[in-house]
């Protein structure tokens, strides 16, 4: 019989991998991550040319917890021989496939990682008090404690599901591109940073290739990422405090409020997006249609043509527009694992079937055994998906793991205070 870990981390996303450098050096903590792929991997399918993160660089996987790590982002620019270069550059915002490199850097130096293991289930030993990781090996791990961090699967909306043709999520993007540019026409459904992305890439080259080009979102305008100094303080250990403790109610109605604050567009490119359709239409108009207010109702498939059923929600109005080409960059929503299903009576659970997600991030009844990575929206606010939020997340949680504050957290960062 295996001797217990200490913790198990269970998929392997930026957090988890923040994790595993952050403990890699802690005498007296033995852990051990699994993740399914063969090697690490970060929406590979949106590495689009000069695309990159919208968080700065300090926002890696250990800095803003330990500054000397040596899984920094400075320390593997220095390692690639790119230190001045970036410095030169004097951007703070790392390429898209900069910061895939850089994970797959820090994950080929550690020793607690295990790639190409899937995790099949999660029981529960109670003489033992310890977890039991079943995997698709017939191996089976023991640990006091789990971290959780499978990340968010891409999101296909009702409209869509089941739907024949080859359609894709935009998780897909590069990989598909070629066969996508070669219809007569192409429609993209989403909002967000990757549909502006995708929509400039398409744009650019519809000269080329001679499709027509739609753009559809169910948002009343292009909304800009809110970046502004003050509303990044909402990205703090007080905000934190002051989320956590509010009604489940107004952190639910706070939740649908605030996806401006982190699923926005780039303000940037989206006037880069306005200047290439300027450039364009100078030479005429330009096959091409962007639609607000417009929200995807009902979808169908025949003969290589996708019929979209659409409503325009100010005029309440509906219309339909027919497409060959189909791009969702509708985002990711977190799905409950498959593998804690046996050990779900031992999991917390809100009002709306969402895990109760602690002030500690810990999600099962003895408030010290099951923590979550990310998918906590709903109850820590716009820095569970924030990268730069991760190293404090992880600091949190090395803190319950060993019982003692590792890496000092700060608890005091704002000039404002959001609660009376």
């Amino acid at each position: 019989m295996s001797t217990p870990l200490d913790f198990i981390g269970i998929g392997l996303g930026p957090f988890n991998l923040g994790l595993a450098c952050l403990t890699e050096p802690i005498d007296g903590l033995d852990g051990l991550f699994l993740e399914s792929k063969p090697d690490f991997e970060w929406h590979s399918g949106m590495f689009l040319e000069g695309a990159h993160l919208q968080t700065p660089f300090m926002s890696d996987l250990v800095t803003l917890a330990d500054p000397t790590s040596p899984y920094s982002f400075l320390n593997y620019l220095k390692e690639r021989g790119r230190l001045y270069s970036f410095y030169i550059r004097e951007n703070f915002y790392p390429l898209r496939t900069e910061y895939n490199d850089y994970c797959q850097w820090a994950a080929g130096k550690l020793s607690n990682v295990r790639f190409s293991t899937t995790v099949t289930s999660v029981e529960h030993d109670a003489e033992d008090d310890l977890y039991l990781v079943r995997t698709d090996g017939g191996e089976t791990l023991r640990a006091r404690h789990l971290v959780l961090g499978t990340g968010t699967p891409p999101y296909i909306p009702e409209a869509c599901q089941g739907l024949e043709g080859d359609f894709l999520h935009n998780s897909r993007y590069l990989q598909s591109k070629e066969a996508l540019q070669a219809k007569e026409s192409i429609t993209l459904v989403g909002s967000g940073q990757s549909a502006a992305e995708i929509y400039y890439d398409l744009l650019s080259e519809i000269d080329v290739h001679g499709y027509r080009l739609n753009w559809v979102t169910r948002s009343p305008r292009f909304f800009p990422l809110e970046y502004t100094k003050l509303t990044l303080e909402m990205t703090s250990p007080e905000y934190i405090d002051y989320f956590h403790a509010l009604p489940e109610a107004t952190r639910y109605r706070l939740e649908t409020q605030q996806k401006g604050l982190f699923k926005g567009i780039d303000g940037e490119l989206i006037d880069a997006i306005f200047d290439l359709l300027y450039q364009k239409n100078l030479k005429g108009p330009v096959p091409t249609r962007l639609l607000t207010n417009a929200s995807l109702n009902t979808a169908s498939y025949e003969d290589g043509t996708y019929t979209l059923g659409l409503r325009q929600e100010e005029q309440g109005k509906d219309f339909e527009i027919r497409t060959e080409g189909l791009v969702l960059a509708t985002g990711y929503k977190y799905v409950v694992p498959e593998f804690l299903a046996p050990v779900k009576d031992r999991l917390r659970w809100d009002g709306q079937g969402r895990f109760d997600v602690a002030r500690n991030y810990s999600i099962d009844t003895t408030g010290r055994g099951v923590f979550l990575q990310n998918a906590g929206v709903h109850t820590h606010s716009i820095t569970s998906p924030d990268l730069g939020m991760g190293a404090y997340r992880n600091a949190y949680i090395i803190g319950e793991l060993l019982g003692t504050e590792y890496y000092p957290v700060e608890k005091s960062i704002a000039f404002q205070e959001f609660s009376v």
